[in-house]
């Protein structure tokens, strides 16, 4: 049975989804499909502490799915600008996992990722699927994945 990573950019879904069809994206819906693909050994979904009733909520919600979910503090700078940038653990979970799963899959439409699937096609010889909204996922990133799925109608709330 094949081994697979899910990695989830949660706050590049989110905006992206949101921006594009206004609709959510369905987290259960999209558990299942992979779930009937093989065996998800990892599945880290990666967002934002802000202290929101409403997020934890919705990251209790992808916990009960399956998710292993990874919070990092959400910063406001003086100047109005915010930080809560997850590429750096992203990067570091999924070069671990690619040592042990056949497939990397990788929910985000940011083109910094493009590299990291390079690498661990290249090392590590595993399969890369992408999951991201087409019209705000870099073609660089669409390029590097080995498969590229569309995230429409089908995978939303």
């Amino acid at each position: 049975m094949k081994k697979i990573a899910l990695f989830v950019d949660v706050q590049n879904i989110y905006y992206t989804t949101r921006d594009i069809y206004h609709r959510s994206f369905n987290y259960r819906q999209f558990w299942q499909e992979i779930d009937a693909q093989g065996e998800i050994v990892i599945a880290n979904a990666y967002a934002i502490y802000r202290n929101d009733d409403k997020q934890k909520k919705f990251q209790d919600a992808l916990r009960h799915i399956g998710f292993d979910v990874k919070l990092k503090p959400y910063i406001q700078r003086s100047d109005g600008s915010a930080k809560g940038d997850w590429d750096v653990g992203i990067t570091i979970d999924v070069m671990e996992a690619a040592k042990e799963v056949d497939t990397v899959i990788l929910l985000s439409g940011d083109g910094d990722f493009d590299l990291l699937l390079h690498k661990v096609q290249k090392d590590y010889g595993v399969t890369t699927e992408v999951y991201g909204v087409p019209a705000l996922t870099a073609n660089s990133l669409i390029e590097a994945a080995g498969i590229y799925h569309h995230i429409e109608a089908d995978l939303l709330l």
